[in-house]
C-alpha cells in the first residue's frame, strides 16, 4: 500500500502546492524547490521518506524563525482550501510532519498548529513526539481536545493517543498504565462522528494488547447503552474475542458449547502449493434442545523461518445455530504471495474454534 501512496506526490502534485504557496509568499523560489524535491535519490525514496524530504526541502524555502514558518504554512492551507482542496488529505501529512521535526522545542506554538493543521489532514503521527516529550501537559491537552468543536480534533485526541497507532512510534508510558488516556474515550464514546467512535474502539483494542483487565471493566459499563456504543465496544473487543476471552465472549452472549460438536473434518487438500488455496470442511452438530449463540472461527498455524508456528485466528461466522441442527461449513484459506507475511514450506496446522474453544489441530503441508 505504501508502495502506491508514495506515488501521490507528482509533478501537478507540486505545481498546485507551489501555487499556493506563492499566492502567500510572492518571492518563493518554485524552481530551486522543485530541483531540490526531485532529486537523484527521489525515485527510491518510500512514502515516509518523501515526506520528510518534503519537509527538509520545504525549510530550506522559508525563514529561520519556525513560528513565522508555522503561520506561513496554515495561511497556505487557507489558501489549499480556497482552492477546493478538501480536509483529510493524505498527501499534505508532510504539513504535520513539519510541526513534528522542527517544532519539538516550541511546545505552545506547536500545539496552536497542530489543533489547526489536524481540521485539514491528520496529526494522530506528529502529535506523538509531543507527547513522549511532554507527557503530562500533552495528556491534559489531549483531553480539552476531546470537547473541542471540530470532529478532526476530537478524533486527533484519541488516535493520537494510541498506545500501538500502525506506522507510528508506539507510547510506552501508555502502553504501561493507559489510565489516563480513559477520560479521553469517556468523554468521545458516544461522539456523534462515527470517524471518531471508530478510533476510541481502536484505542480500546490497542489498550487491551497490554491491558486486557481494563478494556474488560470498560466494555461491561459501556456494553447495552446504544447501538452505537454497542458497536464501538464490540469493535473494541475483537482482540479479546480472538484471544477467547471468557468475559467477553459471555458479554457478547457467546456461552456453554457442551452440545456442539464437530463432525467429519477433512482438509481437502493436504499438500497446498505457495499460490494456491487450503480448502477444508467440517460438520457443525448442535445437540442442543435450545438454539445456539456461536462465535466460529478457525486457526492457522503457519510455519515461521526458525521451524516454530505462529498462529493467525480468521472468523467464519457469528450467529445463532438453530437447535437439533447439522450445519456444513467448506472454507478456502488463500496461500497467495503477500508483501505482508513470508510463507515457508513445511507443516503447518488448522484448527476449529467456537466461542473462544479450540478444538483438535490437524495438520496440512505447503510445498512450493
Amino acid at each position: 500500500m505504501a508502495e502506491l501512496l508514495k506515488h501521490i506526490y507528482t509533478q501537478e502534485f507540486f505545481e498546485k502546492f507551489t501555487g499556493a504557496f506563492q499566492k502567500i509568499v510572492p518571492d518563493f523560489d518554485t524552481s530551486s524547490f522543485f530541483k531540490q524535491i526531485f532529486d537523484p535519490e527521489w525515485p527510491n525514496r518510500e512514502l515516509k521518506q518523501r515526506m520528510r524530504h518534503i519537509t527538509i526541502t520545504l525549510q530550506h524555502h522559508l525563514s529561520h524563525d519556525y513560528t513565522k514558518n508555522i503561520d506561513v504554512l496554515l495561511q497556505v492551507i487557507k489558501q489549499l482550501q480556497k482552492e477546493g482542496i478538501k480536509e483529510n488529505s493524505l498527501e499534505y501529512m508532510f504539513l504535520p510532519d513539519f510541526v513534528e521535526y522542527y517544532g519539538m522545542g516550541h511546545y505552545d506554538a506547536s500545539i496552536l498548529a497542530i489543533e489547526k493543521i489536524t481540521q485539514f489532514t491528520s496529526c494522530e503521527f506528529a502529535i506523538r513526539p509531543f507527547l513522549i516529550k511532554y507527557p503530562k501537559k500533552g495528556i491534559l491537552q489531549m483531553k480539552k481536545w476531546s470537547q473541542h468543536k471540530h470532529p478532526m480534533v476530537r478524533r486527533l485526541s484519541s488516535e493520537g493517543c494510541r498506545p500501538r497507532l500502525p506506522w507510528a512510534m508506539a507510547l510506552p508510558f501508555l502502553k504501561t498504565d493507559p489510565t489516563p488516556i480513559l477520560p479521553i474515550l469517556e468523554h468521545l464514546k458516544n461522539d456523534t462522528s462515527e470517524s471518531v467512535r471508530r478510533s476510541v474502539a481502536n484505542n480500546l483494542n490497542d489498550i487491551a494488547k497490554d491491558n486486557p483487565d481494563i478494556v474488560v471493566d470498560l466494555a461491561k459499563k459501556w456494553y447495552k447503552k446504544t447501538k452505537e456504543t454497542d458497536w464501538l465496544v464490540k469493535h473494541g473487543c475483537r482482540t479479546l474475542l480472538k484471544q477467547g476471552n471468557t468475559e467477553i465472549m459471555k458479554l457478547f452472549g457467546f456461552g456453554n458449547i457442551q452440545h456442539i460438536k464437530i463432525d467429519t473434518l477433512q482438509i481437502l487438500t493436504p499438500k497446498v502449493k505457495i499460490g494456491d488455496v487450503l480448502e477444508f470442511a467440517f460438520q457443525l452438530n448442535n445437540t442442543s434442545d435450545s438454539a445456539s449463540k456461536l462465535r466460529l472461527e478457525y486457526s492457522l498455524y503457519y510455519q515461521k523461518a526458525n521451524g516454530s508456528l505462529s498462529k493467525k485466528v480468521f472468523k467464519i461466522s457469528e450467529k445463532i445455530y438453530p437447535e437439533k441442527s447439522i450445519t456444513i461449513i467448506n472454507r478456502k484459506q488463500p496461500f497467495k504471495i503477500i508483501t505482508t507475511r513470508k510463507f515457508h514450506t513445511g507443516l503447518h496446522q488448522l484448527s476449529i474454534i467456537i466461542n473462544g474453544n479450540e478444538f483438535e489441530k490437524y495438520d496440512f503441508e505447503l510445498i512450493n
